[in-house]
């Protein structure tokens, strides 16, 4: 590197949104400090790879995406440095560390608000960028309204990558919504690993319910929506704020995981089908039309074909919107990885096929029941042939399809009549 070089760098996000909201803190956080972000790791002289560890596959994906890094121009010689950042640095530590010589440094979850003084450290010399760009405008945008778990679940390695639970304060959480709203915003999606405890641990607890509200009423031309939400984070006053206010979303996405009693227990989770089935008709009674998304995992340690059967007949049962079915992964330091009655992949992989199948039916279903009902659209681009696209209230970004539209600008928000759908996509006009 040439002295009093400014740096290029370039940010890869693997797993979930609220990965991408730590990378775009990074992200901000670099330009903030005169480095240049640029999109094509090509172009960059440091290289951040954000991992995922949640499940074996996500590890698997990051550590291919690694060595893809790896592998750029540059990188041998040293002119480019590869940071290898986020959960996998969290979760494996020093062994991670042992095995991936080609990484210049590691920067675990809890050290990711360094990341300037890190890059400092291996560009002593670079120089600051003179003209800091302008953040790129969104019209969709995560915040994350506190970070880590106590819930331990025996088959969940978050509370050893993120830590135990923390809420952020109301003043953070309300900086974050205005500079992305500053930055076009029209939608803003509140993110967690359990956004329902939200307030608790606070030396005057508050709730999330009172969070959403606040930012309802300061926001009112801005969408609310909360996701990852726990049954025992539902609540009375939540539903009736989500029934108040038009700008919150009537949207759920609550991670039953499993209907069966036993299974739930193993999974150190609380709940059963009778509890749930009685939950779900207690939601559509105080918030009638709410849309509702679910996680199930399949081929749990010791799942019987009797409680497969259970789980597959609570699907049917329910009719949500919208199911995620993931086979159980064995993950290494959970109490599940301990369980002698693990079950056989290609079990586990036909499970999980089997209720999202049946998932996939009635959520066919109930998306083309939408057909004649007019609903409020986002809209947030084009395809390359001109076709408009956006996302109603009821559609979660990323998960639930889009809305195709024929007519309005990319950021303004139209409502349409919904004239036909094909699996999760609807069109408009």
């Amino acid at each position: 590197m040439s002295v009093s070089e400014v740096i290029s760098v370039h940010i890869l996000t693997m797993g979930c949104a609220k990965n991408e909201v730590d990378s775009d803190n990074m992200r901000a956080r670099l330009s903030a400090a005169g480095y240049r972000m640029v999109e094509e790791p090509e172009e960059a002289q440091a290289v951040i790879v954000n991992t995922c560890s949640f499940i074996q596959s996500a590890t698997e994906e990051s550590l291919q995406a690694i060595f893809e890094m790896a592998g750029l121009p540059g990188m041998e010689t040293g002119d480019v440095k590869l940071i290898v950042a986020g959960c996998m640095p969290a979760r494996y530590g020093d062994d991670l560390a042992s095995e991936l010589n080609e990484a210049s440094a590691f920067v675990p979850c809890s050290k990711e608000d360094d990341i300037v003084a890190i890059l400092d450290a291996l560009f002593p010399h670079r120089s600051m960028l003179e003209e800091i760009a302008s953040a790129p405008e969104v019209l969709s945008a995560y915040v994350k309204i506190s970070d880590g778990c106590n819930r331990f679940c025996s088959y969940c390695s978050i509370p050893y990558i993120r830590g135990r639970y923390h809420s952020f304060p109301f003043d953070r959480i309300d900086a974050d919504v205005a500079a992305q709203i500053a930055r076009g915003a029209r939608e803003i999606v509140l993110i967690a690993q359990d956004t329902g405890r939200w307030g608790d641990d606070f030396e005057e607890p508050s709730t999330l319910a009172l969070l959403m509200s606040t930012l309802a009423q300061k926001y009112p031309k801005t969408w609310f929506r909360v996701m990852y939400l726990q049954p025992e984070g539902i609540t009375d006053e939540l539903l009736g704020v989500m029934q108040s206010h038009e700008n919150i979303c009537s949207y759920l996405d609550i991670p039953f995981q499993h209907a069966n009693e036993r299974i739930l227990s193993r999974m150190n989770r609380k709940g059963s089908a009778a509890e749930y089935l009685k939950l779900i008709a207690h939601i559509r009674e105080m918030v009638p039309g709410i849309t509702l998304r679910t996680t199930f995992i399949a081929g749990f340690p010791g799942e019987t074909e009797d409680d497969f059967q259970e789980l597959c007949d609570f699907v049917e049962d329910i009719d949500f919107d919208y199911v995620g079915v993931f086979p159980y992964s064995l993950e290494e330091g959970t109490r599940a990885a301990t369980f002698d009655d693990q079950i056989d992949d290609d079990v586990k992989i036909e499970r999980a096929q089997a209720v999202r199948d049946i998932a996939d039916a009635i959520s066919r279903e109930r998306v083309a029941a939408r057909v004649g009902s007019q609903l409020d659209v986002l809209v947030l681009g084009s395809e390359e042939d001109g076709q408009l696209f956006g996302r109603a209230k009821c559609q979660a970004p990323d998960v639930d399809g889009v809305v195709y539209v024929h007519q309005g600008e990319i950021g303004d928000i139209v409502s349409v009549t919904i004239n036909d759908t094909l699996m999760y996509e609807m069109e408009g006009e």
